[in-house]
């Protein structure tokens, strides 16, 4: 990105910032690293402080209906103190740890139609202003691949994925936002749900997966949701049989005849006591054998192309609301 915008808070002639981030996805708990490059304007000004914040496009729901919006859900100090000169140039190099609980924007390279972003800020003496905002890519951690995976080789379709503010009682989210991916069932399931919806709540221990379906209703009783939380380990990956593992939950989540109402109704079912006969499997496929071998995986539903082009007006959208955001604040300001 070229020098996108000059900072309206410390006005014309004031120092411009572009964040440069280095190549490539970043897996949830990882390390984002890059560069806050500066130019200074026609005057020295103090840079008190840089900040870096994620920043996500979600989903509200509330009495009215729905509505969408911007919410920063991680913030970062990674500079400042120092004096920048009248035109001078000066990079600042650094290295943050994403939250476990990130949103995962793509899976084998595809989008799943999520928007993040890394908002950078300046704090001067004279005030404060956002000066550049990147898309920010989130891969999937390997626990995450492997139920992903295996719920396309168990025929599951990739429907759509959003992020929806609020929290999941009885779970240890953590951010003010969580993930829905939401997946169409195989035809073996399609008789007791028409819809499941998947949430990662990964930890540096392991992954909460919480799993809800929209069951159907027969011919004495109504439709009704059905939720269901499972712990399982990061290094759990190598030893599962993944297909296996989820096919129960899937089970498990289909034959509960309980009805909830609630999102308190999340309730603890860990692999280790669920009483399934799961087996090791050194041996068994690898991550994206769904993909490779042409199975109806997750990846094979999201049509690339059209889900990509999608995605990047997405993201030009984020950019132009959040322009647009600054300047009715400023103006209002003025006013």
């Amino acid at each position: 990105m070229v020098f996108k915008r000059l900072l309206g808070a410390i006005g014309i002639g004031g120092p411009s910032v572009d964040t440069v981030l280095d190549g490539g996805a970043v897996l949830p708990g990882g390390a984002l690293s890059g560069q806050v490059r500066l130019q200074g304007g026609g005057a020295a000004v103090k840079i008190e402080e840089i900040g870096l914040e994620l920043v996500a496009r979600v989903e509200a729901e509330h009495e009215e209906g729905e509505s969408e919006g911007t919410v920063a859900f991680e913030r970062y100090v990674v500079g400042g103190g120092f004096r920048l000169g009248e035109d001078e140039e000066r990079s600042v190099p650094f290295t943050v740890t994403v939250p476990w609980e990130t949103p995962v924007t793509e899976l084998y390279g595809q989008p799943l139609g999520v928007v993040l972003g890394v908002r950078t800020e300046l704090v001067v003496a004279d005030g404060r202003d956002r000066g550049d905002l990147d898309p920010l890519t989130v891969r999937p951690l390997p626990v995450q691949e492997a139920i992903l995976e295996a719920l396309g080789q168990l025929e599951f379709g990739f429907r759509s994925a959003d992020l929806e503010l609020g929290r999941i009682g009885g779970t240890g989210q953590r951010l003010p936002l969580y993930q829905e991916i939401e997946l169409t069932p195989p035809p073996r399931y399609a008789h007791a749900v028409t819809e499941i919806e998947l949430t990662f709540l990964a930890t540096p221990s392991g992954l909460e997966v919480v799993l809800e379906a929209d069951k159907r209703g027969g011919p004495l009783t109504p439709g009704h949701d059905a939720l269901t939380r499972f712990t399982v380990r990061h290094e759990d990956v190598a030893v599962l049989d993944w297909n296996s593992e989820v096919d129960g939950w899937i089970r498990r989540l289909t034959e509960h005849r309980e009805a909830y109402g609630a999102q308190a109704y999340v309730h603890s079912a860990s692999h280790t006591d669920s009483g399934s006969d799961h087996t090791s499997d050194d041996g068994g496929s690898g991550l994206g054998t769904a993909v490779a071998a042409g199975a109806a995986g997750l990846a094979v539903g999201v049509v690339g192309g059209m889900v990509a082009a999608e995605v990047v007006d997405e993201i030009g959208d984020f950019l132009e609301g959040e322009e647009e955001e600054e300047e009715e604040g400023e103006e209002g300001e003025e006013g």
